[in-house]
């Protein structure tokens, strides 16, 4: 990964301060009154619908003919490629989607066509990196890997999606008896028992304390306030797991963040502002020095998801007459000069902690070819709280359009591609 660029300069820096600070005030109002309405999921609601070797070379299997012009994918050692750069190639035949939306384990949040969505293209977009190309995934050799172990995706909802995603890309050669979902508070489980293996989320959004971790405060509403330093809370949760996968963003929504003083089990409800890019790091750093003390990285492998993007101004792909992510049916074609939105400031906070750990850690860099993906968010068919928007609520999309999550199977499946990637080769 390149490092951001910080030594730029600019002769004209003056008058662009003098026009951009007033735009950013009006983008921040804008993007506060928008998340407030984005329908986070309520997990009350979340019920869902009744060979090891050290070479770093890959010789996969044969892929269908109606899959791909080759007959045999070779990918090449990942020092030598970079799998998270590349293009979306559009999949004419039938690998696309992996698993069909009727996946047992999905829920309403995530089911596009099922909710309305008119268009299933977005289903049918496959990522190709520029200098090889990925592994055909493929669910028994995963599962072999995972047998007897643990896998758990913690963060907030991105990563639940993530999770589902997983469960359903493998699944389908599991005898439906062998497996099950079950949901706690903070924990949800996908039992796969032919493999004695445990595939996780847990709830932890800011990775510390905060007060909408508890089941009750997770739908949106309530604006946060985390203590910085806490972490053993959540942390205990993480020992003895095998894969641990970490995200944090979409939380960070707020220019300044209300920071704990004191403890929330003494009731405690004072507080101080700090400023979001002071409050992230310190929260990854308090998150990082748990995880260099109590994580034997000769049992636990690590990955951290890095930022997901959202597509709420339709002018960055110059659809002028848009609104956000609705009715966006191809990804993104300029590949050289958009900008969605994503906050760098907290891009490069994330990517410096993460370099400077002690321990060995995969950075799953997903935000570019995630930024292409205008077209595979839920939008107005999602159904925030388990309840799909009425026709009034559809038709007033830049107040409920969902251009944060994403429908499923979709763009998650890629990124467990990718996880499943580095899982195959780090063995």
């Amino acid at each position: 990964m390149k490092p951001f660029d910080k030594t730029r300069k600019c002769n004209s820096f003056p008058m662009l301060t003098m026009i951009a600070f007033p735009t950013l005030l009006f983008g921040f109002f804008c993007y506060n009154q928008y998340v407030k309405t984005i329908p986070f999921p309520d997990f009350n609601h979340q019920q869902p619908f009744q060979e090891s070797s050290n070479s770093t070379n890959f010789k996969l299997q044969e892929t269908n003919k109606d899959d791909d012009d080759e007959n045999v994918r070779v990918v090449l050692p990942l020092e030598k490629c970079d799998i998270f750069t590349g293009e979306w190639v559009f999949d004419h035949g039938s690998s696309r989607p992996l698993y069909k939306e009727d996946c047992e384990f999905l829920n309403t949040m995530v089911t596009c066509l099922k909710n309305g969505r008119p268009d299933s293209l977005y289903q049918k977009w496959r990522w190709q990196p520029k200098a090889c190309s990925l592994p055909k995934f493929e669910a028994k050799i995963l599962l072999e890997k995972l047998r007897g172990k643990r896998l758990m995706f913690v963060g907030d909802s991105i990563n639940f999606n993530q999770m589902l995603s997983m469960a359903c890309m493998v699944q389908s050669v599991i005898p439906p008896e062998k497996r099950s979902l079950s949901y706690a508070n903070y924990t949800i489980v996908f039992k796969m028992e032919d493999y004695n293996a445990t595939m996780e989320f847990y709830w932890a959004p800011f990775l510390v304390e905060s007060n909408v971790d508890p089941p009750t405060m997770r739908d949106g509403t309530v604006e946060p306030i985390v203590k910085l330093e806490s972490i053993s809370k959540h942390g205990d949760n993480w020992k003895n797991v095998d894969y641990l996968i970490f995200n944090t963003y979409i939380w960070w929504r707020y220019p300044t963040v209300k920071v704990l003083r004191g403890s929330f089990e003494d009731g405690v409800t004072d507080y101080v502002d700090i400023d979001q890019n002071v409050a992230y790091e310190s929260a990854l750093k308090s998150w990082a020095k748990w995880m260099e003390e109590n994580v034997d990285p000769n049992q636990t492998s690590v990955f951290f998801s890095s930022v997901a993007p959202s597509h709420m101004m339709s002018s960055a792909w110059n659809n002028t007459n848009g609104i956000m992510c609705l009715n966006e049916t191809t990804p993104i074609v300029n590949t050289s000069t958009f900008d969605v939105g994503t906050n760098q400031q907290l891009s490069s906070i994330l990517e410096n902690v993460v370099r400077s750990m002690k321990i060995p850690l995969q950075f799953l860099n997903i935000t570019r070819l995630s930024e292409y993906r205008k077209d595979a968010h839920t939008s107005i068919y999602a159904a925030p709280g388990g309840k799909l928007l009425t026709q009034e609520q559809k038709a007033d999309p830049a107040r409920y359009a969902d251009c944060v999550h994403w429908c499923l199977p979709g763009l998650p499946d890629t990124w467990n591609e990718l996880l499943y990637t580095l899982i195959i080769y780090q063995t």
